[in-house]
């Protein structure tokens, strides 16, 4: 963690950066795919007001290329092959990391100071026993698969 926020440092000191997001609640509107691709064109777009025009292209980790205002070019593997992918990537993590490690005060027991919201006992334990948040994506498999578990103990006990 320590040497990506350093290098994330680095980056936000020498590089033109945008950064997009897409909120909890047009992840489970839309699906995680086409939010991602929200996040991108949002990414793009900030950077375009960084830049005062439009970048002539954009590369994407992945196989299937967002509708942007530039050129795209995915690239499989884009993280191992693509400097520039590589540095996005370091940046969206490490913007994560620090939205959760923000978020963790105020929502105490889910982890979210160390597992940064991934899935461990500790975060699904915790939404067992405290519930979802606000910032908890309610269509995602880990969350359906608690409250399914938590269902089926609750017809359970009451049978």
């Amino acid at each position: 963690r320590e040497r990506r926020e350093e290098f994330a440092e680095r980056l936000f000191d020498h590089a033109k950066i945008g950064i997009g997001a897409a909120s909890v609640a047009e992840i489970d509107t839309i699906n995680i795919l086409r939010a991602t691709f929200l996040a991108m064109s949002r990414a793009v777009a900030a950077l375009s007001a960084v830049l005062g025009e439009t970048p002539a292209w954009a590369l994407v980790d992945g196989n299937q290329a967002p509708k942007l205002p530039c050129r795209v070019q995915t690239i499989v593997g884009g993280v191992g092959k693509s400097l520039s992918i590589a540095a996005a990537s370091l940046v969206a993590t490490v913007t994560r990391d620090r939205l959760m490690h923000a978020l963790a005060p105020r929502y105490p027991g889910y982890g979210w100071e160390t597992n940064v919201g991934y899935p461990t006992k500790i975060h699904r334990d915790a939404i067992l026993s405290r519930g979802i948040t606000p910032h908890h994506r309610k269509r995602f498999v880990h969350i359906q698969r608690s409250f399914d578990l938590e269902l089926a103990s609750e017809s359970n006990t009451a049978d």
